[in-house]
């Protein structure tokens, strides 16, 4: 029996106006990739500093490494939000300034899967 991987998401950032396109063929998650990320920032700390702009249906702050370009580890946050509109609301409210230090935010849309983690 073949050995099943485990499916990962993939996040996609590209224009409004392929994302309308992209929605009528597929069913997308909406929400935001946030860069920059002070590692002592919690999920939630990050969903409660996204919660003003609408339902937060994910959250997720990985860890990256040091590396010799930067001087200290920084995080990759996702927030998920229930709605596209969600999303844009929160992507043109910036900047964003989390825990004290701007972050760069990204809007993206997902695949839908079916685990609610993912």
């Amino acid at each position: 029996m073949e050995k099943m991987e485990p499916q990962r998401r993939v996040y996609i950032s590209l224009p409004k106006k392929y994302m309308a396109a992209l929605a009528e063929k597929c069913k997308l998650d909406h929400g935001l990739v946030i860069k920059d990320l002070i590692t002592n920032i919690n999920e939630g700390y990050l969903q409660a500093y996204f919660r003003q702009w609408g339902s937060i249906t994910a959250c997720t702050i990985k860890k990256t490494p040091q590396n010799s370009d930067s001087k200290s580890a920084s995080a990759l946050g996702y927030v998920r939000f229930s709605s596209d509109e969600e999303a844009d609301t929160a992507d043109w409210a910036g900047p964003h300034y989390i825990g004290g230090m701007e972050v760069e935010v990204k809007r993206v849309v997902s695949l839908k899967m079916d685990d609610p983690e993912g």
